[in-house]
């Protein structure tokens, strides 16, 4: 609402007005890193639940893994290998399907992050662009 009888001179106002929008801004910032950090920290402890559960779940796998081990070792052992013998072959058998599962994922995770598939093609085109534009503009 305006106030009609406020006599105060206009540099006194717009002064006024700068000091309410400089602290205005002030608090704006104050109130992004505030929020900033909230976020930050709530990530950081995700991650961090994150990263225990995967240290559980590579146990569990191991776990899963040694099973297989023994189960395959059982029935090499039922087929007439001998008990060592098939515990080592069934140790070899596990191991390499494991290193073959491994080397499948990990080589196609890799593929997809080749850097020509991280680039910015359509953002690199689109600047190019308007750098020619501006370019033109000034000629």
């Amino acid at each position: 609402m305006i106030n009609h009888g406020d006599n105060r001179p206009l540099s006194e106002l717009v002064t006024g007005l700068f000091t309410d929008m400089s602290s205005l801004f002030r608090k704006e910032i104050d109130l992004a890193k505030t929020e900033a950090a909230e976020k930050f920290d709530r990530t950081v402890s995700g991650l961090e639940i994150l990263a225990v559960g995967l240290v559980f779940a590579i146990c569990a796998l191991g776990v899963l893994l040694s099973a297989v081990v023994t189960s395959v070792a059982a029935f090499l052992v039922a087929q007439g290998l001998t008990e060592p013998n098939a515990s080592a072959l069934s140790s070899i058998i596990v191991g390499v399907a494991t290193a073959l599962l491994a080397w499948a994922m990990i080589s196609r995770g890799l593929a997809s992050l080749r850097a020509s598939k991280l680039r910015l093609d359509r953002t690199t085109t689109s600047l190019r662009r308007d750098a020619d534009l501006i370019k033109e503009r000034m000629q």
